[in-house]
């Protein structure tokens, strides 16, 4: 498979992807301290990770009510146009399943143009809806789950030897493995300068992104990692000038760190 035919693939691998992170995302933006959300607002039980961010239970007991009991009774008055809320059993928190299929499927798209059809191509594709529901979440509550963040390097490496040992790949896997610990550990050392303003769940993707980075070589990981401070920092520099944040306020810095790893990959993709 190769050209469009693989392209078409990817978009819909990431179109079927996406679609699938409104109850993992849901479930995992919760504030610091707090375990994941297991429970709807009315104390049913939550159960599985993928599909849509509904309750069973309150959406079930939602259509009953809305059903008429009583032929004789009067019409209930219909609600202004434009203001009817969530259906029923939607969770706090649900990000529209159609807009993370459209970038889970966008990014998978890039992915695919910029790799073609070397073996890695599959580890990106793998991992993009990962670092989706990740920035999802970091940019909701400011918190990136660890039961993401933890086997996200172990994975990326697990994968990318398997590449390794396929022909016509581009990478090399001791780099990704370097890559890995040198970005961790400059992200560790900005930890302990300055922990209000990185936090550890930053240090524990960057390990990860050190990874896919370093598949391709130091000049990536360089790339990847100064792209992911500039936008943050751009990011932030946007916010003090429309006067939506301080100085000193904190942003989540998680999704600028996967933007950065992407633009690096993308170009020590499309380079190699």
């Amino acid at each position: 498979m190769n050209g469009m035919p693989l392209c078409i693939a990817a978009v819909l691998w990431g179109a079927v992807a996406g679609a699938l992170l409104p109850r993992a995302a849901c479930r995992f933006a919760v504030p610091a301290g707090e375990g994941w959300r297991d429970r709807c607002p009315e104390g049913h039980a939550l159960r599985g990770w993928l599909g849509p961010a509904r309750c069973g239970e309150c959406a079930r007991r939602g259509a009953a009510a809305a059903e008429p009991s009583d032929a004789c009774a009067p019409p209930c008055p219909a609600e202004p146009s434009g203001t009817s809320g969530p259906s029923p059993g939607t969770l706090p928190y649900t990000p529209s399943a159609p807009l993370l299929a459209a970038v889970t499927a966008l990014l998978c798209a890039v992915l695919t143009v910029a790799t073609g059809t070397r073996p890695e191509l599959v580890v990106w594709l793998l991992l993009a809806p990962v670092g989706v529901l990740l920035a999802v979440v970091d940019f909701r509550v400011q918190r990136l789950p660890d039961p993401l963040t933890l086997p996200l390097a172990p994975v990326a490496l697990a994968l990318l030897g398997l590449a390794a040992l396929l022909p016509e790949h581009a990478g090399h896997w001791s780099t990704a493995l370097y890559g890995a610990l040198a970005l961790g550990a400059g992200y560790f050392g900005l930890f302990l300068v300055h922990p209000s303003g990185m936090g550890f769940g930053d240090v524990k993707l960057a390990v990860g992104m050190g990874a896919v980075l370093g598949w391709y070589g130091w000049s990536v990981v360089l790339l990847g990692a100064f792209a992911g401070f500039l936008l943050g920092a751009v990011y932030g520099g946007a916010l003090v000038v429309v006067r939506r944040a301080g100085r000193r306020t904190a942003i989540p810095f998680g999704p600028f760190l996967l933007s950065g790893a992407l633009a690096g990959l993308v170009i020590g993709a499309c380079a190699a």
